[in-house]
């Protein structure tokens, strides 16, 4: 090679310290990322025509940058999560599918979290919400890397409540007067109720499903509030209950005919909308707030459900099966995405970079200024370039794990290579009619076009030009993946269980109330609420 010239030494310069400008001018930023559970690509105003009910949202959306093209790391809970805050998919993490209530194990300890990788380089760090990555031992979130917890353990429909949201089938409220009480009911839990914790103390078990967003708004606004206070920059992880099944239908209802689920689809648009206030009210333009999906919506709850948008999975759909939430079919992992740093990050801009919740974690290490965990290897990567629009590249490879619905769990059995997804399993999680997809393998994988075929409904032909010409770089970045995986430092995680490991305020109360039935301290109350009553580790 050559010498460079001056002229291209200067260039390059000033393009380095372009690239390092976010940081270094402003200093470290404050991050929110917020998640969304169970949320449909097509729940978002700004992505489907027919959704009303998102208008801060769609704000957010005409106030930063819009991704069309981005994914979950798995398509169930816990995986998600985990790939989030590791930025490393369950095959790496030990993650590959969600933990019970009685789970002893959570997220692998040896796991660096994006928590305490920010804790180390200064940040307060904060969590609210849903967890779902262990709650026993060291495995519960003030552990892993932040300096406040206040949420649930795992899904708001894991446990029994005296406020039962919105189910299918519906769930009966926690018993109250001893075992002759307790009846048995498919899909629900009936036996233990739900837990909210404050740190790792109970300050409410069960929770009260009414008042669950709104309390959440207040502890987030209060860490914002606190954390900028101090001086210190901040983290917030905000894992919201919604969507997966409605907490309850606010008073009075929006005038939506999408009924019950319209209703909770709004009240989360107005927690979001509230966050981002109360964020731009501590120093607009310090922030940068990034809200996604964690895997696309729970079909089996039928009209409890999201909207997928275009992405049917029509092949799927045609044998049988949901090609949601536990699939690898987009309507699976293709969830909305928007990101917000005023002044940063360009407004009214729609970007198809390939893109996941993988990166969050790459990416916002490097905002702050820190390196990544040494002796591992990222599935994600640092888009900041693409997130101010320097760039519309984003991932060339991007791999989507089983996560339910057919193949092992957490085996990668279907990727993506530019605009072509190929699947070696498929299979259809339980839709609405009760119908579930039997699993199938393919050697020669089947291959979509989604540039001409976003539906997923015809695969390309075996004997096409196009078919032929596509394969081999599949099957190189597939057998590349692979050995990649199988060559790191790859963790696993404990899946044991023991009832021992149930979050209960008070064994001696039915269904480990804090207080018992009818007792006065059992009434609703913000100052008691904040009462410790019991460690639980």
């Amino acid at each position: 090679m050559g010498t460079p010239s001056p002229r291209a030494v200067l260039v390059l310069t000033a393009a380095l310290a372009g690239l390092l400008a976010p940081r270094a001018v402003y200093g470290q930023p404050n991050f929110i990322v917020i998640l969304a559970d169970d949320v449909g690509w097509g729940d978002l105003g700004a992505n489907w025509a027919e959704t009303k009910e998102t208008p801060h949202l769609d704000e957010l959306a005409a106030e930063g940058t819009r991704f069309v093209d981005f994914h979950s790391a798995a398509s169930t809970c816990s995986p998600s999560r985990a790939s989030l805050l590791t930025g490393r998919l369950g095959a790496r993490n030990g993650v590959t599918h969600n933990f019970a209530v009685t789970s002893v194990g959570g997220l692998p300890l040896n796991e660096t979290t994006l928590a305490e990788v920010l804790q180390e380089a200064g940040y307060s760090t904060g969590a609210i919400g849903k967890w779902h990555l262990g709650h026993h031992g060291h495995h519960h979130p003030s552990f892993r890397g932040f300096d406040y917890y206040f949420g649930i353990p795992y899904s708001h429909d894991m446990g029994c409540t005296d406020t039962p949201g919105y189910n299918l089938p519906p769930c009966p409220p926690c018993p109250r007067h001893g075992a002759a009480a307790r009846i048995a009911r498919k899909d629900c839990y009936t036996e233990v109720a739900l837990p909210l914790f404050e740190n790792i103390t109970i300050v409410q078990q069960p929770v009260n499903l009414s008042s669950l967003a709104a309390r959440y708004a207040e502890e987030a606004a209060r860490f914002i509030r606190q954390a900028s206070n101090s001086g210190r920059p901040f983290f917030l992880y905000l894992a919201l209950a919604h969507m997966h099944v409605p907490l309850g239908v606010p008073s009075p209802p929006p005038a939506s005919g999408r009924g019950i689920y319209g209703a909770a689809l709004s009240e989360m648009d107005a927690l979001v909308g509230w966050i981002k206030r109360v964020a731009d009210s501590h120093g607009k333009g310090n922030t940068l707030l990034w809200f996604a999906g964690d895997n696309g919506p729970w079909a089996q709850k039928c009209e409890l459900a999201g909207r997928l948008g275009p992405f049917v999975g029509a092949w799927q759909r045609q044998r049988g099966g949901s090609s949601a939430k536990q699939t690898t079919w987009e309507g699976g992992h293709r969830v909305l995405a928007l990101v917000y740093w005023p002044g940063r990050i360009p407004a009214k801009r729609t970007s198809h970079a390939l893109l996941s919740t993988l990166d969050i974690f790459p990416t916002l290490v490097a905002l702050a200024g820190v390196a990544l965990p040494p002796n591992r290897r990222f599935d994600g990567l640092d888009v900041s370039p693409v997130l101010f629009g320097w760039s519309d590249v984003g991932h060339k490879v991007l791999l989507h794990p089983n996560s339910g619905a057919a193949g092992k769990d957490g085996e990668i059995e279907t990727l993506r290579l530019a605009q072509y997804k190929a699947f070696y399993t498929t299979g259809g999680a339980m839709a609405c009619d009760g119908s579930i997809g039997p699993a199938e393998h393919h050697q020669p994988p089947l291959i979509f076009n989604l540039d001409r075929d976003i539906q997923e409904q015809e695969p390309l032909d075996l004997a096409s030009r196009e078919y032929q010409a596509v394969l081999p770089a599949i099957s190189r970045a597939y057998a590349q993946a692979l050995e990649d995986i199988a060559t790191d430092n790859v963790s696993v995680a404990d899946y044991s269980k023991d009832p021992a490991a149930t979050p209960c305020c008070n064994a001696q109360h039915v269904a480990c109330r804090c207080q018992a039935p009818g007792s006065h301290a059992a009434v609703l109350d913000p100052r008691t609420e904040r009462r410790a009553t019991r460690l639980c580790l």
